[in-house]
C-alpha cells in the first residue's frame, strides 16, 4: 500500500474529526460566544440523550442492520417506568432500571422478528416503531404523562459540577468502547458485519449476535429516553417522534458504516456532540429556521458520502489481497 493510499484510508476513518474542527472553527470566528466553556458544556450536555442512543445503534449498524424504533421505544420505556415509579415504591433509580428492562424486552421483540423468521430488520423495525407508539398513546389515551418532583431532581443532579446526564452519557460510550473493543462479543460484531457468511463459517453464532445487538440498542434507547425526560420532568404522545434520524445520522457521522464492520462506540458518540454543535451554531449565527435542516442535512449527506467512498476503498483493498496460488 503507497503512502498516498494509506493516508486516504487513514482520512475515511476518520473523516468526522476534520469536519468536526471545521464546525468549530467556523462558529467560533461567527460568534465570540461559541466556544466559551459554558456552551461547550452545554452542548455535550443537550447531544448526551441522542448520543446513549446512538452508541446502542453503532452495535446494530456494525451488524449490518437498523433499528429504525429508537424513537418509539424512548417514548414507551420511560413511560412504563413512571408508571412503576406511580404504582410501586421502587424511586427513581427502580424507574431506570425499569426502562432498560422495557427497552430488553422491545429489543427482544425486534430480534425475534429479524432472527428467528429472518424478516428484513428495515421492514421489522418500521413496523414496531408503530407498534410502541401506539402501545404507549392507547396507555395514556394521549394525554401527557407527570413524574414525580424526585424525577426532576435526579434530571437535575450533577456530581462534581458534571452534569448526570453528560456522566451517564461517558459511562455507556466506556462501557460500549470497552465490548467493542475488548471483548469476543465485540470481534464477533465486526466479523459478522464485514462478513456474515464468513463469520458463520468460522463458528460464530451470527444470529445470536445479530439477535444481542438490538437488545442492546433498544436498552440504550430506553435509557436515552429516561434520561431526558429526567430533566423535563413529563412526558407526551410526540415525544422521541423522529428522533431514530437523529440517531443513525449521529452514528454516521461518527464514523459507522452503513455497510457494518467499520466504526466505534466514541466515533457515534462524536457525531451526536457534532451533529447538537451544528444546531447550535446555526442559533448562534442566526441561520434562517427553515434553512437549518438543509444545512443539517447537507452535512449528514457528506458523511454518507464518505461512508459510501470508504466502503468502496476496503472492498478495493480486499481483492487486491487476494493472490493466485503458485508453484
Amino acid at each position: 500500500m503507497t503512502l498516498k493510499e494509506r493516508a486516504t484510508r487513514l482520512l475515511l476513518r476518520n473523516a468526522t474529526i476534520p469536519i468536526f474542527a471545521v464546525v468549530l472553527v467556523f462558529f467560533g470566528f461567527q460568534s465570540d460566544a461559541f466556544l466559551t466553556p459554558e456552551n461547550v458544556a452545554n452542548i455535550i450536555k443537550q447531544s448526551s440523550f441522542i448520543g446513549i442512543a446512538a452508541v446502542g445503534m453503532s452495535f446494530v449498524l456494525l451488524t449490518r442492520g437498523i433499528d429504525l424504533s429508537v424513537g418509539s421505544v424512548m417514548y414507551l420505556g420511560p413511560l412504563l417506568a413512571g408508571i412503576a415509579m406511580r404504582e410501586l415504591p421502587i424511586g427513581v433509580a427502580g424507574g431506570l432500571l425499569t426502562a432498560v428492562l422495557a427497552g430488553l424486552a422491545m429489543g427482544a421483540i425486534n430480534a425475534l422478528f429479524i432472527v428467528r423468521l429472518n424478516i428484513a430488520p428495515f421492514i421489522v423495525t418500521l413496523a414496531t416503531l408503530f407498534f410502541f407508539r401506539g402501545a404507549g398513546t392507547w396507555i395514556t389515551s394521549s394525554r401527557q404523562f407527570d413524574f414525580d418532583r424526585s424525577m426532576l431532581d435526579f434530571g437535575l443532579s450533577s456530581v462534581f459540577g458534571v452534569p448526570l446526564p453528560v456522566i451517564v452519557f461517558v459511562l455507556v460510550a466506556l462501557a460500549a468502547w470497552i465490548v467493542l473493543s475488548r471483548t469476543s462479543f465485540g470481534r464477533q460484531i465486526y466479523a459478522v458485519g464485514a462478513d456474515p457468511e464468513v463469520a458463520r463459517k468460522a463458528g460464530i453464532r451470527a444470529d445470536w449476535v445479530r439477535a444481542r445487538v438490538y437488545l442492546i440498542s433498544s436498552a440504550c434507547a430506553a435509557t436515552a429516553g429516561f434520561i431526558l425526560i429526567a430533566q423535563i420532568g413529563r412526558l407526551d404522545v410526540a415525544f422521541g417522534e423522529g428522533r431514530e434520524f437523529d440517531v443513525i445520522a449521529a452514528a454516521v457521522l461518527g464514523g459507522v458504516s452503513l455497510f457494518g464492520g467499520v466504526g466505534t462506540a466514541f466515533g457515534a458518540a462524536i457525531g451526536a456532540v457534532l451533529i447538537q454543535t451544528v444546531r447550535t451554531g446555526l442559533v448562534f449565527t442566526a441561520v434562517n429556521l427553515y434553512l437549518q435542516p438543509i444545512v443539517l442535512a447537507a452535512i449528514i449527506f457528506a458523511a454518507v458520502l464518505i461512508d459510501g467512498q470508504r466502503d468502496l476503498r476496503l472492498r478495493r483493498s480486499r481483492r487486491r489481497a487476494i493472490r493466485p496460488l503458485t508453484g
